[in-house]
C-alpha cells in the first residue's frame, strides 16, 4: 500500500529534520514546525517531560516513559 502525501513533495521527510534528545526520558524527538523559533531552546519531547523535569536517562535498569526505577 502507498502512502498518501498532503504536502505533494514539498516538505522533507522527517528523517530529514534535525533531531535532539529529551532531557527527561532521554528519547530522541525531531523538530516540529510549531518549534520552528524556539528549536534552540527546546529541551524536552512532550508536556509530559517537561513537568516531570530532566532525569538521569544514562542509568540502565529503568522503565516507563521517564525513566522511573523499577517497583
Amino acid at each position: 500500500m502507498t502512502r498518501k502525501h498532503v504536502n505533494l513533495g514539498l516538505a522533507p521527510h522527517k528523517r530529514d529534520l534535525p533531531q535532539k534528545t529529551c532531557v527527561s526520558c532521554g528519547k530522541p524527538f525531531s523538530w516540529r514546525r510549531k518549534w520552528a523559533r524556539d528549536w534552540d531552546r527546546v529541551k524536552v519531547c512532550s508536556d509530559r517531560c517537561r513537568a516531570a523535569g530532566p532525569t538521569d536517562v544514562t542509568n540502565p535498569g529503568l522503565r516507563g516513559h521517564r525513566n522511573e526505577p523499577p517497583a
